[in-house]
């Protein structure tokens, strides 16, 4: 796994925003979140070593612009070049996670077509709300590969009329972090895994959150255990 943040800097634009981790880092050390800027890895996945090679190898997936929105409004002139990168690179898996699916087709490639086989694009659900804004976008814009992730996961979420598209490659649930971090209840995190299984799409239970409610008892679980017990539950499937 590796990351390619192009660009750093995000505006809030719904409830999964609230506590983002990008903000509560930045104010250690006095840097506005609020200002998107290109950044020194702009060119990441096309710069070479002496030997020609390329200096990001293939190791899975390449998550790409973490500290930002890939589909954010001042990124719209620096996006097409970056899609030219990942044009270029083929051997290079770039999984793009969005909370701004209605903007995928802005500055898009001329030889888009129907998807870069190399890229996945997965929408952010964090409640039924935006799940039932983001989803029907998504599923009628040309992409090859689709996921869904529920993080922070803010309530039980159905997206069982979207997964019967057979559009949807996978959905990854997680509960938030940090010190003000909501809860995340179990039950809607064994709902979501049930609706996969329904219809045979891969799920993945990410991490717990800070504050994780388990049969009505509240766990309050250290940033080092969230994946590990996550993990532990068993409850990932393969579709």
């Amino acid at each position: 796994m590796d990351i390619w943040n192009p660009w750093h800097g995000c505006r809030k634009i719904s409830a999964g925003c609230a506590n983002c981790y990008m903000y509560r880092r930045d104010a250690e050390f006095g840097k506005d979140s609020s200002v998107v800027t290109k950044t020194a890895s702009f060119r990441l996945p096309v710069q070479k070593r002496r030997d020609g090679s390329y200096k990001l190898q293939e190791t899975g997936y390449v998550y790409t612009c973490m500290t930002s929105d890939f589909f954010i409004e001042e990124a719209d002139e620096w996006r097409r070049e970056a899609w030219e990168f990942i044009r270029i690179r083929p051997d290079l898996r770039f999984y793009i996670i969005t909370k701004r699916i209605g903007r995928f087709e802005v500055s898009l490639p001329d030889d888009w077509g129907d998807g870069y086989e190399n890229v996945t694009v997965c929408s952010t659900c964090e409640n039924q709300k935006e799940a039932d804004e983001r989803l029907p976008v998504m599923l009628g814009l040309p992409i090859r590969h689709r996921e869904v992730i529920h993080e922070p996961m803010l309530e039980g979420v159905d997206i069982r009329r979207y997964l019967a598209t057979g559009k949807i490659g996978g959905v990854i649930c997680g509960g938030e972090s940090g010190p003000d971090a909501r809860i995340c209840d179990y039950g809607w995190i064994l709902d979501s895994a049930k609706q996969c299984r329904e219809h045979h799409v891969p799920f993945r239970f990410k991490q717990t959150g800070a504050h994780f409610r388990k049969d009505g008892r509240l766990y309050n679980i250290p940033r080092s255990l969230q994946a590990v017990q996550a993990r532990k539950a068993g409850i990932d499937t393969n579709g």
